[in-house]
């Protein structure tokens, strides 16, 4: 998937979430915690396996000048990965977002 391809992604949905693995079986802990928070929120989203295309893996590292998965997008905006989706849960900041959506 190339760059213009994420970028269409990104505009078309709220929420969506680059990850090793996919929302049903995520396949690693670090996007394990994104999707267990998503879901304990009741949070819809689009999950795009990494591990399944590997110019999506290269390329959605360089989109986005972050060199770690999962990467997560909330409404166009790089948010980032999964240790700040715990700490924007943990001080109810990411709550707030959601309410404010």
């Amino acid at each position: 998937m190339n760059k213009k391809d994420i970028q269409k992604i990104i505009n078309e949905n709220d929420v969506v979430v680059f990850m090793k693995g996919t929302k049903d079986f995520p396949a690693c802990g670090f996007s394990a915690i994104v999707v267990q928070i998503f879901k304990q929120l009741n949070i819809e989203f689009k999950d795009l396996d990494v591990l399944k295309d590997q110019e999506l893996r290269q390329n959605i590292k360089e989109f986005s000048n972050w060199p770690t998965l999962p990467q997560v997008y909330i409404k166009q905006k790089f948010i980032g990965g999964s240790d700040i989706i715990r700490e924007m849960y943990d001080t109810q900041e990411l709550q707030k977002l959601f309410a404010a959506v």
